[in-house]
């Protein structure tokens, strides 16, 4: 089969590979979309950083179902599923206690993540274990169905953060992560959503998205205007930029009891002026990944809180996805999420 394997930064080679054998346990998937993500693009730009060389990438997903192994119970041949890219232990105390995210041999002895320590889904076919398939509803599409590991991201932020229906939530970056983030405050019935970036176009997605205020930074004092608008300060903000004009700008603009929740991944340290959260007893939090929230943001999808086509920029072909795919999203700003297939028949 034909699959985009990653060796260096701007090295991806296009090869013909052997489809993967289906084994006890585990699930073959037909590959239909797979979304490119930032942390797939920090490998192109700059890896290897957390890809093994050699890897096929690729870890936001959906597919159906082409062959099941022995014991599998959960899924069969034909069912249409949203992809977890978590290959973890079970067995650790973090496992057991539902944080796959934080298992204790994440990154040893093969443990990991699909698309970076093994295999992923750059690929016509991928293999994964059963219990990482998560059937869709038939209203659900296989496109918006990619879309829900990076959902399951900021949904797992949310939930772990203080925002409950009611409240107010700051948003500081509106990428592909910070939009999803709207969303998913959204569905917890946040009374203000505020987004923080430089980008209009981004800023006017955020408005279809569900956001309440847009600010441009570099055209008002944005701590100013959040605490004018939530009365002193924002319940919640969430820092999805990860530099540290956010990381400064989120920590002043928080009420008391107020909370800083950390979803970037930084590639530079920050500083943290610590009176700025002490005098009014607001923390910082920090989320990775995700870790049981695949049926909720499928349900939340489902449900048509909002046009999920809107982040859907451009499809593509799986042998595409350097020229049109990477450099696309390097160059061009205005791109949220492009979608890959290794299937024509699927544009």
């Amino acid at each position: 089969m034909k699959a985009a394997k990653f060796y260096k930064a701007k090295d991806f080679r296009m090869e013909e590979v052997s489809a993967p054998a289906v084994k006890p346990g585990h699930a073959v998937v037909n590959v239909e979309w797979i979304g490119i993500c930032g942390s797939d693009i920090h490998e192109y730009v700059a890896g290897p950083l957390n890809a093994v060389p050699g890897t096929i990438m690729g870890h936001e997903f959906s597919g159906v179902v082409a062959e099941v192994g022995e014991g599998v119970t959960n899924v069969k041949v034909g069912d249409r599923v949203a992809c977890i890219n978590l290959d973890v232990c079970g067995e650790c105390k973090y496992c057991k206690a539902g944080q796959r995210n934080l298992c204790a041999k994440m990154g040893i002895d093969g443990y990991g993540l699909l698309g970076f320590t093994a295999d992923g889904a750059f690929a016509e076919q991928v293999l994964l274990e059963a219990e990482n398939c998560i059937k869709i509803p038939e209203t659900l599409s296989l496109e918006h169905a990619a879309m829900v590991e990076p959902g399951a991201v900021t949904l797992h932020a949310v939930n772990k953060s203080r925002l409950t229906e009611g409240k107010t939530a700051a948003v500081f970056g509106a990428g592909p992560i910070g939009l999803l983030l709207v969303i998913m405050a959204k569905a917890k019935k946040a009374s203000q959503i505020i987004v923080i970036d430089v980008a209009e176009d981004r800023l006017e997605m955020a408005k279809k998205l569900g956001a309440t205020t847009v600010i441009n930074p570099m055209k008002e004092n944005a701590v100013e205007s959040i605490k004018e608008l939530t009365d002193g300060g924002v319940d919640v903000a969430f820092e999805a930029a990860g530099v540290q004009p956010t990381f400064s700008a989120a920590t002043k603009c928080l009420a008391k009891n107020g909370e800083l929740m950390i979803v970037a991944l930084y590639e530079k340290e920050v500083s943290l002026f610590p009176l700025d959260l002490t005098m009014g007893e607001a923390i910082i939090s920090n989320s990775f990944c995700y870790s049981e929230e695949f049926p909720e943001v499928i349900d939340i999808y489902a449900s048509n809180i909002v046009d999920l086509d809107l982040l859907i920029t451009k499809k593509i072909m799986l042998d595409d996805l350097v020229e049109e795919g990477f450099e696309t999203n390097l160059n061009d700003k205005t791109h949220i999420k492009i979608l890959v297939t290794p299937k024509q028949s699927n544009l």
